[in-house]
């Protein structure tokens, strides 16, 4: 058993345990953490996978792997600039200009790059289009879970 469990056994239901799991306020809960976990892994290792097996020419496949790292990397930085403003912490407006900017032009590359691309067919570019926006917005997900633990611990 882990350290936030206590188990109670509860005398009149005979066998039955049950769980009462403690934590911080504000801290997300475990399945909501590995909700967002399994959604960034589903989304970004389904793509990776579609991006393997596909038949496109490997300069194709670049553009491809470097739009979803590009794109992750800005849903962070721009989830993490949003949420420094909203907890009073200093953000220069450039770089919360620059996070904006940089989501924008990925996810304006990703739907430039699929309506362009004529070697897949429909399915697959939604395919990637939805691969890649359940990626962005668990990143983003991920991002708030940890700052929400770590405000949560430190208040404690």
């Amino acid at each position: 058993m882990s350290e936030q469990e206590n188990v109670v056994l509860d005398k009149e239901e005979k066998g039955k345990i049950k769980t009462d799991i403690k934590r911080l306020e504000g801290e997300p809960t475990a399945a909501f953490k590995g909700a967002a976990w399994s959604a960034l892994l589903i989304g970004a290792i389904s793509y990776l996978i579609g991006l393997y097996n596909a038949t496109m020419q490997l300069n194709e496949k670049g553009y491809y792997f470097a739009i979803l790292m590009f794109g992750l990397y800005a849903a962070v930085s721009l989830q993490k600039a949003v949420r420094d403003k909203e907890e009073g912490i200093p953000v220069t407006s450039v770089y919360y200009g620059v996070s904006w900017f940089a989501l924008i032009i990925a996810i304006s590359l990703m739907a430039i790059g699929l309506y362009n691309a004529g070697s897949i067919t429909l399915s697959e570019k939604g395919f990637y289009g939805m691969a890649f926006v359940l990626s962005l917005f668990s990143a983003i997900t991920i991002q708030k879970n940890i700052r929400d633990t770590q405000l949560a611990r430190n208040k404690n």
